[in-house]
């Protein structure tokens, strides 16, 4: 398809299932919020950037209405999913209702949020938000790191949740 000669939606829809052809792993993003709630979203979205310093990047949605409540967080959390936490998952990426309603989670001390059951967690601060079209590209600085070596990982791949196979 010639993206310059098709119309938006077609862009949309056509950029959308391309895309879902790259496997990706699940990201629980978790704070205490500022009335000591905790705050979540899950993304897809997720990438290492930098050893020195030690910056991830994740990528929301500017008409995101969960992003913002993260705003004042001291701390935020970054848990990869594990092949058992499609639920956790699906729950976090509700529009509606308790997010964290019967969802195992912890928080650490400087407020970030991690699920057990997790293949990794990430303890982070944001570095600084750069624009990316109709996302904002979020760099994090990671200042703890817990790695599960036993769990495997949830994959997101054609729009459908799948685990890793030998």
């Amino acid at each position: 398809m010639n993206v310059q000669q098709a119309s938006d939606a077609e862009v949309g829809t056509q950029l959308r299932r391309a895309f879902s052809a790259f496997p990706t792993g699940v990201v629980a993003v978790g704070a205490v919020g500022a009335d000591g709630a905790p705050i979540g979203m899950a993304v897809n979205s997720f990438t290492s950037i930098s050893l020195d310093p030690p910056l991830v990047a994740i990528s929301v949605a500017n008409t995101s209405r969960t992003w913002p409540q993260f705003e004042n967080a001291a701390s935020i959390g970054l848990s990869v999913l594990g092949h058992a936490q499609e639920s956790v998952s699906r729950q976090l990426s509700a529009r509606e209702g308790d997010r964290f309603a019967g969802i195992d989670w912890q928080a650490d001390d400087d407020g970030a949020v991690h699920f057990p059951g997790a293949a990794l967690w990430l303890s982070c601060t944001v570095h600084s938000l750069l624009p990316g079209g109709d996302h904002t590209i979020v760099l994090l600085e990671v200042s703890e790191v817990d790695y599960f070596a036993d769990v495997e990982p949830l994959v997101f791949h054609h729009s459908r949740y799948r685990t890793i196979g030998e």
